[in-house]
């Protein structure tokens, strides 16, 4: 079986993220990059299915700048085996992402499509479920444990309630969660077999992809500070602001 992962380059979850000054958007300049935690699962997952030989092969995808080549080289290094990079130059919307990706699958015919449930520069969690919708395939999200047998797969995931068990027909879209599983870290040897391995080069006109935007930011702010805390000498003191300052109760 193929499985097809998508990657996403974003901000490295352990930067800052600045707002630009006329607050149009956050400012990326001189800023470290990296792949999509959420995806970073995806892949190691991907990786763990073709160790136990429940797949043959894994297709990394990105859609991007041509910097992503380094996001995908990443995936590599970690045990993909082909990348395909769809380069462009706008921040494409996620919309228009599952339908490269719906292009990308037709052309490569996976029996998954592995991926992040959301990235966390946007936030949007709708890729996935977008994706299944064009493809018409069964979709499992927020996975928690995912386990193959035949042509069906068993994808526990996480709920408000507690976790919910599906059985899926394969082809189908699986979205993964935090608790999925703990991405390697990629060794010396491996990176070095990475600058070896082949990206395919694309964009997105190849597809016939329409990735004009059709949203707008108005205008992005930084969050509020938090007010400092206050200290109380008693539990009535507690019940009396929570009740005439907080309003909550």
């Amino acid at each position: 079986m193929k499985v097809l992962v998508p990657v996403k380059r974003v901000i490295d979850y352990n930067v800052k993220v600045r707002v630009k000054p006329d607050q149009s958007g956050v400012d990326l300049a001189n800023v470290k990059m990296s792949m999509n935690p959420f995806d970073e699962i995806a892949v190691e997952e991907a990786v763990r299915l073709k160790e136990k030989g429940a797949a043959e092969e894994i297709v990394v995808v990105s859609i991007g700048p041509s910097q992503a080549q380094e996001t995908i080289r990443t995936a590599l290094a970690m045990g993909a085996d082909r990348g395909i990079l769809i380069q462009s130059d706008v921040d494409v919307e996620p919309l228009a992402v599952a339908k490269l990706l719906k292009a990308v699958v037709g052309e490569e015919s996976p029996g998954m499509v592995l991926m992040g449930k959301q990235a966390i520069d946007g936030d949007n969690n709708a890729v996935g479920q977008m994706l299944a919708a064009l493809l018409d395939w069964p979709q499992a999200t927020f996975a928690s444990k995912v386990e193959l047998s035949g042509d069906k797969a068993s994808v526990t995931r996480e709920v408000d309630g507690g976790l919910q068990t599906l059985a899926v027909a394969l082809p189908a879209v699986v979205t993964t969660d935090l608790r999925l599983n703990e991405p390697r870290y990629a060794s010396l040897p491996n990176i070095m077999k990475a600058k070896k391995k082949p990206i395919d080069m694309k964009s997105t006109g190849d597809y016939g992809v329409d990735v004009a935007p059709r949203l707008k930011v108005l205008k992005v702010t930084e969050p509020a500070k938090r007010q400092a805390g206050v200290k109380v000498a008693d539990a009535a003191e507690l019940v009396s602001k929570l009740k005439n300052e907080a309003g909550v109760i």
